[in-house]
């Protein structure tokens, strides 16, 4: 397989590798930190609600769903249904905000902030910078949903899959992992 081989433009496959690698990075650390203090990370990660997490995860997979449908229609010429994909995908990530905005104000009220322990610090700044890329996101796909063109289509549900696969990654061990 070569370069050539691949969907999409080269530019986007190294934004999305190099933005991977960012959250990647951040993970790690997170996990080497917690190495100082297991007992401590574990307390913390109890305080979140995982119910609130598998729920927005079954929320970003069904949008990536809608996503794969937009460029499938976009594809085969049918604008008007790639335009409903769309705009059905940027409301799941409309929706996974608010779930995620939700979480965060039980969080807070539970005393989980930046600053009151190392868990939490990466549980905002890993979660906050994913739903930064949400929200970047969501504006891809509104923009991308005005003209349905195939190429956007593929561009704007290539960067939509990385917010997935961005989420799918940093899951487990701001969740899952004690």
């Amino acid at each position: 397989m070569s370069l050539d081989d691949l969907p999409g433009e080269l530019i986007l496959w190294i934004l999305i590798v190099s933005e991977l690698l960012v959250f990647a990075a951040g993970v790690t650390a997170m996990m080497a930190v917690q190495l100082t203090d297991p007992p401590g990370f574990a307390a913390a990660r109890a305080v979140l609600d995982g119910r609130m997490a598998a729920l927005n995860t079954v929320v970003l997979v069904t949008s990536g769903l809608f996503a794969a449908r937009a460029e499938r229609a976009a594809g085969a010429g049918d604008r008007r249904g790639a335009r409903l994909a769309l705009i059905l995908a940027a409301l799941g990530g409309l929706v996974f905000l608010g779930i995620k905005a939700l979480e965060y104000g039980r969080d807070l009220a539970a005393g989980a902030g930046m600053d009151s322990h190392p868990f939490f610090t990466f549980y905002f700044l890993l979660t906050g910078f994913h739903a930064a890329h949400v929200i970047a996101g969501v504006a891809v796909l509104a923009l991308v949903a005005i003209r349905a063109r195939p190429d956007a289509v593929q561009a704007g549900a290539m960067f939509w899959h990385m917010v997935d696969l961005v989420w799918v990654l940093i899951l487990p061990p701001i969740y899952l992992m004690g």
